[in-house]
């Protein structure tokens, strides 16, 4: 009889975390709009369960982002996948060759993550877009646990909007990063080096690529590009 080989550390954590019924509002949530859905999407199942993170299981890029959508990543089960927000971010990221897809429709779309990984603070839909400042912090753990396993080989992290941008700077102090008094403040274009088992990891603001940014030009594309690109750079994920 063949032994049964153990399943890798990813695996058990999304195992764990797709069961996760910590928040009750949140839960309330993600499961009806899976019951009730949006009419162009009334003959798909919804995911309607926390999204796991998405992308290189050993990535040198890592992507910080808010919390899943809730007729995208919600019903696709696949971090900003189905929804503008990620229309946005993939395309960006095609463009400065990290991703192999323009788009990300659905999970089997052939899309694929070259050197990255997409995470969220937050990983079930909250409403409104909005988590509670309690719900940020019973998440926060599966951020904390995600990040202990990628850090080795992570070169740079990317965060995605305020609230990305403080998760990230939290995360990374609770697993050994060296966070500056005061924290840095967030801002499209800023860049933080943080101490880390003898080296500094670059962290990178950019604005949350929902259509509150990119609608008004608040965010382009070239400034995402730019972000994104600077991203690649600094991960040697260029040329």
């Amino acid at each position: 009889m063949a032994t049964e080989q153990p399943r890798p550390a990813f695996a058990l954590l999304e195992d764990r975390l797709v069961g996760c019924r910590a928040c009750p509002r949140l839960v309330e949530w993600r499961e009806r709009v899976a019951r009730e859905k949006r009419a162009a999407y009334a003959d798909e199942e919804y995911w309607g369960r926390p999204v796991p993170g998405w992308g290189a299981p050993d990535p040198r890029i890592l992507v910080v982002g808010l919390a899943p959508a809730a007729h995208g990543a919600n019903r696709t089960g696949r971090i900003f996948t189905g929804d503008r927000s990620g229309d946005w971010l993939f395309a960006a990221l095609h463009r400065v060759g990290l991703a192999a897809l323009p788009t990300s429709t659905h999970a089997g779309d052939g899309q694929a993550l070259h050197g990255t990984r997409l995470v969220s603070a937050v990983r079930c839909a909250p409403p409104d877009n909005k988590p509670t400042p309690t719900e940020r912090d019973t998440c926060a753990p599966w951020l904390d646990e995600e990040l202990a396993l990628l850090l080795p080989g992570v070169e740079v992290v990317v965060a995605l909007g305020a609230f990305g941008w403080a998760a990230a700077l939290t995360a990374l102090g609770r697993v050994g990063a060296e966070v500056p008094r005061p924290r840095p403040r967030f801002g499209h274009g800023v860049e933080v080096r943080l101490p880390l088992d003898g080296r500094d990891l670059p962290l990178l603001g950019c604005y949350h690529p929902s259509p509150h940014n990119t609608v008004t030009g608040r965010l382009t594309e070239q400034m995402t590009d730019e972000v994104l690109g600077r991203a690649a750079v600094l991960a040697r994920m260029t040329g």
